[in-house]
């Protein structure tokens, strides 16, 4: 069915992600590649840096794989990480609480940098975990 003016192009990529912080570069520059050939590119820059806390901290504080997640629809460009872990993240703290810290800025900065964020449980190939997710609106 061919695309019209009033139906916006919708879209989705999915990216299996080894337990690897390699991955984490692997994921912002597949993301930035998806974008650009979308014609987003004004929506890269903050897209990079959301989905990077969300691997990172997919990667970091889970034992088994992740995927990322990058769908728009109707305007709205949302990414999410799925990880192994059932267990719900930290929510995001204060700017004054993470200013003495050298880490969990994560989040702060998803809840800061985007529209909406939250995450759900979610179970992928038979593994329980939990998608932590936000979405840009252009």
């Amino acid at each position: 069915m061919p695309e019209t003016e009033s139906e916006p192009e919708s879209w989705e990529y999915s990216l299996s992600i080894p337990n690897d912080l390699r991955a984490v570069t692997i994921s912002r520059r597949t993301l930035r590649l998806i974008l650009t050939m979308h014609g987003l590119i004004n929506l890269v820059d903050v897209a990079e840096l959301l989905a990077t806390e969300l691997v990172a901290n997919a990667v970091r504080h889970t034992k088994g794989p992740a995927a990322l997640r990058v769908r728009w629809a109707a305007g709205v460009l949302r990414l999410g990480a799925w990880d192994a872990d059932p267990e719900p993240p930290e929510p995001p703290r204060s700017w004054d609480q993470l200013a003495e810290l050298e880490e969990g800025r994560g989040l702060a900065l998803v809840r800061d940098c985007s529209d909406l964020w939250g995450w759900q449980p979610l179970s992928r190939h038979g593994n329980r975990g939990k998608y932590v997710w936000c979405e840009m609106t252009t």
